[in-house]
C-alpha cells in the first residue's frame, strides 16, 4: 500500500516561514529550540502581530493560502478506504489510486478556493491576509480557478467509476461534494448556521471513507462484476476518520471567533467560547481512542490496527495540552489545528497500515 503519502504530512504541520520580527526571532533562538521557535513565531505572525500586511514575507502569505497540511483529509480517507478494500478483497489498484489521490485533491483546491471567495463575499476575509483573493486581488479568477479544479477533479473521479464499475462510489463522493458545497457556497452557507463540523464528519468519514472503499471494486475479475460489501471494518475505519477531521475544522476556529462574530458566523466556538470549546476537544479525543479500543474489543477493527492507533497517543494528548493551555491565546491557539493535522495524519497512517498487517496475517 502506498502509505508513504501519509507519512510525509506530519512534516508540514508548521508554516516553513518565519516571521519578520527580527526580535522574535532574536530572543527566541536565545532560549528554545528552532522547531519551537518556527512553530511560536508562525503562530505570531498568523494572529496579526507581526505588523502590517506590508511586513509579512509574501512567501508566508503564499504558504497560509495553499495550506499544504490541510490536503491530509485527501489523503487520509482514500489510503484508508482503499486499505480497507485491500483487507477485506486482497485488491488494491495504484493507478487507480494515485488518479482518485489527484482528483482528490482538486476538489479540496476547489473547496479552499471556493470558500474565499464567498468568505470575501460577506466580508469575513477582508482583514484576513492569506485569503487567496486579497493575495491576488481578484474574487473572478479566484472562482474560475476554483471552477476548474473541481471540473478536472470530477472528471478524475469518473475515470475511476468506470473503471471500478461500482455506482456506490460515484454516488458517496457526490454526495460528499455536496457537503462541501452547502458547508460554504449560497444560497445555503451552512457553516454560517454551527453546521460545518457534522458536514465535514458526514464528508471525509462515512462518505468519502466508504467511497474510496467501494472505488476498489472491479469489472475485470473472473466473469462478471467483483462489488464489495459493506462491512464494519469500513464502517468503524469511516467513523474514526471522521472524528479526526472534524477535529481539525473544530479547532480552526479558535483564533477567529471575534471575525466569525461580526460577519454573523456562527461557528461552534463563537456559540460556546473558547472555554467550553477546550473542553469539547478534550471529549473529542477521548471520544476517539474510546471509540478504537471499542472496535477493536468487538472485532469491527484487527488488532493491528488497534496496536498501531494506540501509538498516537501522545500525539492526542499533545494536542489535549496545546488546547487547554493557549485556548484564550490567538497567537498560539493558531497552531491547534496544525497539530490537529499531525494527528489525523499520524492515525490515519497506523489505522491503514493495520489493517494491511492484519491482511497478511500480522495482527489479524
Amino acid at each position: 500500500m502506498p502509505l508513504a503519502g501519509i507519512a510525509l504530512a506530519p512534516l508540514l504541520v508548521s508554516p516553513l516561514a518565519q516571521s519578520p520580527r527580527r526580535g522574535c526571532i532574536a530572543a527566541a533562538a536565545a532560549r528554545r529550540p528552532s522547531a519551537l521557535r518556527r512553530a511560536r513565531c508562525s503562530a505570531a505572525a498568523a494572529s496579526g502581530e507581526a505588523g502590517e500586511a506590508g511586513e509579512l514575507p509574501r512567501a508566508t502569505l503564499l504558504w497560509r493560502a495553499a495550506k499544504l497540511p490541510i490536503y491530509s483529509v485527501a489523503l487520509v480517507p482514500l489510503t484508508v478506504g482503499s486499505a480497507c478494500g485491500y483487507h477485506h478483497a486482497g485488491l488494491f489498484f495504484a493507478k487507480r489510486y494515485f488518479i482518485i489521490l489527484a482528483a482528490a485533491v482538486l476538489v479540496i483546491t476547489w473547496l479552499n478556493l471556493s470558500n474565499d471567495v464567498f468568505d470575501s463575499d460577506t466580508g469575513a476575509d477582508k482583514n484576513k491576509k492569506e485569503s487567496v483573493v486579497n493575495i491576488i486581488g481578484s474574487r473572478a479568477v479566484t472562482q474560475n480557478a476554483a471552477n476548474v479544479s473541481l471540473f478536472l477533479g470530477f472528471a478524475g473521479l469518473f475515470w475511476a467509476f468506470t473503471e471500478a464499475g461500482d455506482a456506490r462510489f460515484i454516488f458517496l463522493v457526490m454526495c460528499a461534494i455536496f457537503c462541501g458545497y452547502v458547508y460554504q457556497c449560497p444560497p445555503f452557507r451552512l457553516s454560517y448556521q454551527g453546521l460545518g463540523e457534522p458536514l465535514c464528519f458526514a464528508a471525509f468519514g462515512p462518505l468519502a471513507t466508504t467511497a474510496f472503499y467501494f472505488s476498489s471494486s472491479n469489472v475485470n475479475i473472473a466473469s462478471g462484476t467483483a462489488l464489495l460489501p459493506l462491512t464494519k471494518t469500513v464502517t468503524a475505519s469511516s467513523v474514526l476518520v471522521g472524528l479526526t477531521t472534524t477535529l481539525i475544522l473544530f479547532c480552526s476556529h479558535f483564533h477567529q471567533i471575534d471575525g466569525d462574530l461580526a460577519v454573523g458566523k456562527m461557528s461552534p466556538l463563537v456559540r460556546v467560547g473558547t472555554e467550553a470549546g477546550s473542553r469539547i476537544v478534550v471529549v473529542a479525543i477521548a471520544t476517539l481512542y474510546i471509540l478504537l479500543a471499542a472496535f477493536g474489543v468487538c472485532k469491527a477493527l484487527p488488532s493491528a490496527c488497534t496496536v498501531l492507533c494506540a501509538l498516537t497517543l501522545p500525539v492526542g494528548k499533545l494536542v489535549v495540552d496545546y488546547v487547554l493551555k493557549n485556548h484564550e491565546d490567538n497567537a498560539k491557539i493558531f497552531m491547534a489545528k496544525y497539530y490537529c493535522v499531525r494527528l489525523h495524519a499520524l492515525f490515519g497512517m497506523a489505522l491503514a497500515s493495520g489493517l494491511v498487517l492484519a491482511r497478511n496475517g500480522i495482527l489479524a
